[in-house]
């Protein structure tokens, strides 16, 4: 296989180890654009190359539609065949100086965002332009990428410190068997990442149809279910009538973070981990049963569907499920289903509802009002329809959103590997 293919090349071109150079001898750093105005970005006449490109993308995005007014008489940096580009700067040191190298010479002059810099070889010869976007993304380089920084509240590269880095010079045949092989895997995962949006798209778009309970959903046994015992169609009713509609409590933070506790505590970014993107279960707080009972606190049955209910958090419209009983911040509303609709049925309607719609924001911050979302009106077929309709979009859903299984799961394992094969690929003894 390729992987022993470069160990044998590795043993027969480098037998005595591979070269280390430091950036400063290879080559020299340059800035992006200066000079510039914000009203230069409204109406351009040249590409340039955004931060997100950068940060986001192994390979430069060429074609990316940003936009700045250059003339003629400007003197300005454009991008060269394998330049490789670095974002300057971040809120985090772990995402610092994330590199895109440019693999195709540019048609026309590109530019650089001023809060980036690039990087040129003095030989372009020296390192395939393939290899560079592989290792100044290796966890030996980011390592040392990350030390050149630093800061406390932003992290901001030291060009100084940054040219004392040290990268391995592979001979180019091997340089481009490790290219065959990683590229082997980028180019898999983005075609699992190709077929996963299919697949939301494709979720989403049942979603809706299952969920106007027109009969016309498209999926025969639903529609044939809803003539049968809704011949005068879906009785549509308020949220307020099917579900209790709760607010959350504020506790002072000495009931906080008691791991012991009975009762998880959310607050609105836990909506964000790993594992919490349909059903709640992982907590950094608790609050225990003494401590509840004291502050008049029933949390809330495990079934209930929590959004967020104040500030800019209501336009991400994240909705999730309780997997136990719990409790959440005064960020965020509960809706406590009776016993005519199933939880994961109202949940799932729920994903079709716009929460900046039923927003308040004549204030300063949007807000939404119990009594509006009690006033929300709800399809409630029977309960055999809303059974058949959840046991459908419930496949759809660990398809396109469980971790361990479906679609996300398959693209991690494929991560995970890529990143086993990307360092040790990359990982070489030191020539002496």
């Amino acid at each position: 296989w390729s992987v022993s293919r470069i160990d044998a090349l590795i043993a027969e071109l480098c037998p005595e180890g591979v070269e280390f150079k430091i950036l400063e001898e290879l080559g020299a750093t340059y800035g992006g654009l200066t000079g510039k105005a914000k009203a230069d970005f409204s109406d351009g006449n040249a590409r340039f190359i955004s931060y997100v490109n950068i940060f986001n993308n192994l390979v430069v995005n060429l074609e990316a539609n940003d936009f700045v007014r250059v003339s003629g008489r400007e003197n300005q940096n454009s991008l060269a065949l394998g330049d490789v580009l670095f974002t300057g700067s971040s809120e985090t040191p772990d995402e610092v100086g994330m590199s895109s190298v440019v693999v195709e010479q540019p048609s026309q002059p590109i530019y650089l965002n001023s809060f980036c810099f690039g990087y040129r070889f003095n030989d372009a010869t020296l390192l395939l332009p393939g290899f560079s976007k592989y290792i100044f993304r290796s966890d030996a380089v980011r390592q040392q990428i990350i030390m050149s920084a630093s800061g406390v509240t932003r992290f901001n590269i030291s060009k100084k410190r940054f040219l004392k880095i040290r990268i391995p010079i592979p001979p180019l045949e091997v340089q481009r068997e490790i290219v065959k092989v990683l590229d082997t895997f980028t180019e898999l995962e983005a075609e699992l990442e190709a077929e996963l949006e299919a697949r939301r798209r494709q979720y989403h778009h049942y979603r809706d149809a299952l969920l106007k309970l027109d009969g016309q959903s498209g999926l025969g046994v639903i529609d044939d279910l809803v003539a049968k015992l809704c011949p005068e169609g879906v009785e549509f009713r308020a949220l307020g009538d099917v579900a209790e509609i709760r607010s959350g409590w504020g506790f002072p933070n000495a009931h906080q973070g008691q791991l012991e506790g009975l009762y998880p505590f959310y607050k609105v970014s836990d909506m964000n981990h790993a594992g919490n993107e349909t059903v709640m279960t992982t907590a950094n707080n608790f609050i225990d049963k003494l401590t509840a009972k004291k502050l008049g606190v029933n949390p809330a049955p495990a079934g209930t569907v929590i959004f967020p209910k104040i500030g800019a958090a209501v336009a991400t419209n994240k909705k999730r499920l309780l997997s136990m009983p719990s409790a959440y911040d005064n960020n965020v509303m509960g809706l406590i289903p009776n016993s005519s609709i199933i939880p994961r049925f109202l949940f799932f309607w729920m994903q079709t509802i716009d929460l900046t719609e039923l927003s308040n924001d004549s204030g300063a911050v949007p807000s939404i009002r119990k009594s509006e979302m009690e006033r929300v009106l709800v399809p409630v077929p029977p309960l055999a329809i809303q059974r058949d309709i959840v046991a459908i979009l419930d496949r759809f859903d660990a398809l396109v959103n469980d971790l361990s299984s479906g679609l996300p799961a398959e693209i991690a394992a494929r991560r995970r590997q890529y990143e086993h094969y990307r360092n040790r690929l990359l990982t070489f003894r030191e020539a002496t």
